[in-house]
């Protein structure tokens, strides 16, 4: 593990932190990188991932960054756009989550590398395009390594033209996320065939993208059976996506049980998973299963635990709070904003056992599920390697570019057979 005095991690943290990071925090001595860093250490490694802790409240950062110093492993910490974007549910938004963890690295010793990832930047339709130019500017001038353009409720040519349209705006060594299928659960399935038009049609344009996320059969927040995540499905589009070079991005992992998720880990090429749900009903000492999806009464409603998470005072009050709202479920969520100083008032104590909570079932998944441990060591050789905060990328251009123009992309995907299942608010 690195010493934050240690020759290796200033060398380190002189070359690996990207000139963005540098401007926003010129005296720190957070180890913040690129996610492209994070990625490829996972892949040296190999049948290993690391967590993409969702860092809705201060506590679960705090918690996540612990757990990862325990473990010696190299982790992200991101929040969504429809999490912390301009109609924000949550006190981390997209443009404050480079400086919280950056303090809290500093406050609390953390020497482990650190990627800050934005979440699925969702384009819903073309007109979104344009504004997102200068809102993707503005995510990075605030400290943010790596960004998932997740145009995925669009048709596949839209996606495709869309990501090759804001691409020029995500810096060159930044971590890339791309998305193929919305996350439907069992419904609207995604395919070899989409996958590989839209990662074709990117590395055409000299666009090589980190990670994809696939609607493998898993669905964000609450799992409500027990099929989440489909192996076989994301292990044989992994395969057909080899020759260019792209890791998987597990979404929705909370409901999903550790075996499955040690499955993911080893049989497929997936090297970041997003976890979120969990580590918000952990926080406030909800009853939990062992992998982290909340267990709810014989009348459907959450269990505190006593002596767990927040106060039985605070959450008697977001309880009430949700009642009045019609707040249920996965909808919880909607809680973080308005109870953040609620729950920062409390005792040390409280806040303590918040924070020490969410490390233990963090530090859990990266040493025995997700097999993450010791992955920090292997990002900071890279970088004494490098002796930059750009890795190179892990992919050539194999696509003819003009086999890909935008008329050529339209007429691709007008033969696409594909099932993108029913409509609806699919949240991310």
């Amino acid at each position: 593990m690195a010493n934050i005095y240690s020759e290796d991690f200033n060398t380190a943290l002189d070359y690996g932190r990207p000139p963005n990071v540098k401007r926003c925090f010129p005296n720190s001595k957070a180890l913040i990188v690129s996610g492209k860093y994070i990625d490829q250490a996972m892949l040296a490694k190999g049948g290993c991932m690391t967590i993409a802790a969702n860092g809705r409240s201060s506590f679960v950062i705090r918690g996540a960054l612990a757990a990862a110093q325990r473990a010696n492993a190299a982790i992200i910490i991101e929040i969504a756009r429809s999490e912390g974007g301009t109609a924000a549910y949550c006190p981390t938004s997209l443009w404050n989550i480079a400086r919280q963890t950056d303090a809290y690295m500093n406050e609390m010793g953390i020497t482990i590398p650190v990627a800050i990832h934005a979440d699925h930047f969702v384009i819903k339709k073309p007109e979104d395009i344009e504004p997102a130019k200068t809102e993707i500017q503005s995510l990075f001038d605030s400290g943010v390594t790596s960004i998932a353009i997740d145009a995925s409720h669009m048709p596949d040519d839209q996606n495709l033209l869309a990501n090759i349209e804001l691409y020029p705006y995500v810096p060159e060594w930044a971590g890339l996320e791309t998305e193929v299928g919305e996350i439907k659960g069992k419904y609207g399935l995604s395919t070899d065939e989409e996958a590989l038009f839209l990662i074709q049609g990117l590395n055409a344009h000299g666009i090589f993208p980190d990670w994809i996320a696939l609607n493998n059969g898993t669905t964000h927040g609450i799992e409500t059976n027990d099929a989440g995540i489909n192996v076989e499905l994301t292990a044989q589009i992994h395969e057909a996506l080899k020759p260019y070079g792209i890791s998987g991005a597990q979404h929705g992992t909370s409901g999903n049980n550790s075996d499955r998720l040690r499955e993911i880990a080893k049989e497929t090429r997936t090297t970041k998973a997003n976890v979120a749900t969990a580590l918000q009903m952990i926080s406030w000492g909800v009853k939990v299963n062992d992998f982290g999806n909340a267990i709810m009464d014989a009348d459907g409603n959450f269990i505190k635990e006593a002596g767990k998470g927040i106060t039985e005072e605070n959450w008697e009050k977001m309880l009430a709070y949700a009642a009045e709202r019609g707040l249920d479920g996965g909808n919880f969520k909607k809680l973080n904003l308005p109870f953040e100083s609620h729950l920062l008032a409390q005792s040390a104590d409280v806040k303590e056992r918040m924070v020490k909570a969410v490390e233990e079932f963090v530090y859990t998944l990266l040493t025995d599920v997700f097999n993450a441990q010791d992955t920090a060591d292997r990002v900071i050789d890279k970088i004494l390697e490098t002796k930059s905060h750009f890795p190179g990328f892990k992919a050539k251009i194999i696509e003819e570019k003009n086999e890909w123009s935008r008329e050529k992309i339209i007429e691709k995907a007008s033969k696409i057979v594909v099932d993108k299942g029913p409509e609806g608010d699919w949240d991310d």
